[in-house]
């Protein structure tokens, strides 16, 4: 069985509350109830850590690196300021995707750069909550190919 493991950053706590002209109405645990869902049928484990915090989110990927076939992370804000969440993907080298529900190259020029794009095996950016569904596709083809 393929255990995926789902991060979400600070502020995805908010979804359903937060701008919804940008990021939808859905709330995350209603997100990922569906994605979990979704993985069981499949027969993959997906679990699902939210923070807004970043050493947890460190924490938490060198503590998941050994069980984890693949990482889905959306990293909100830390996208474009967080040097340690690169470092600890460098270091664990567990394959993720990186998820983002807006469009982040049409918004403000800041959020443009990725400190993740470049070494992530693939990025959603601007589908939506469509583009968590599409992720955990990639991520369950990646483990069958294993």
């Amino acid at each position: 069985m393929a255990n995926i493991l789902l991060i979400n950053g600070p502020n995805l706590n908010l979804l359903g509350k937060r701008e919804p002209s940008i990021y939808g109405d859905k709330d995350l645990e209603l997100i990922e109830q569906e994605l979990v869902d979704k993985a069981s049928k499949l027969d993959c484990n997906l679990e699902c850590f939210q923070s807004n915090s970043e050493s947890e989110i460190v924490d938490l990927i060198q503590k998941k690196s050994q069980s984890t076939d693949v990482i889905i992370i959306n990293p909100g804000g830390y996208t474009h300021t967080s040097i340690a969440i690169r470092d600890a993907f460098l270091a664990v080298e567990v394959p993720f995707i990186e998820v983002h529900i807006s469009n982040i190259f049409a918004r403000e020029e800041f959020r443009k750069k990725s400190y993740f794009s470049d070494i992530a095996v693939g990025i959603i950016s601007g589908l939506g909550f469509e583009g968590y569904n599409l992720a955990l596709d990639a991520a369950i083809n990646l483990c069958n190919k294993k």
